[in-house]
């Protein structure tokens, strides 16, 4: 479920990125024309692409706010989270025998 949530979070983020460079700029020198901008249905989807900018940024949040939840949820079912599988990785290297180095031949460089 985690996996999921991070996922669809990914790739709302890139269409939000998308979304905002496709939008032409408000202010400046392009707002000197923003009457030509409003022939031929410009002006729709200028609308359409704040709106699906607003709907993106929120649907970010609410994503993260569940994949915060179901992280907690996998806590609580016992699945161990990073830092208990690193320390179990070093509790492991610790118990295992150091091994010496193998390489005693030497090299020769042929010039």
């Amino acid at each position: 479920m985690y996996t999921f949530l991070v996922i669809l979070i990914i790739i709302a983020s890139i269409l939000l990125v998308l979304s905002v460079l496709a939008q032409s700029p408000k202010s400046g020198m392009a707002a000197n024309f923003g009457a030509s901008n409003q022939v031929m249905g410009v002006r729709q989807t200028a609308n359409f692409l704040e709106k699906a900018s607003w709907y993106l940024a929120i649907a970010i949040v609410v994503l993260s706010l569940l994949s915060t939840v179901a992280m907690s949820s996998y806590k609580k079912a016992g699945v161990p989270s990073g830092d208990a599988i690193i320390e179990q990785v070093m509790e492991n290297a610790e118990q295992a025998p150091v091994m010496p180095n193998q390489v005693d031949a030497e090299v020769t460089v042929e010039e």
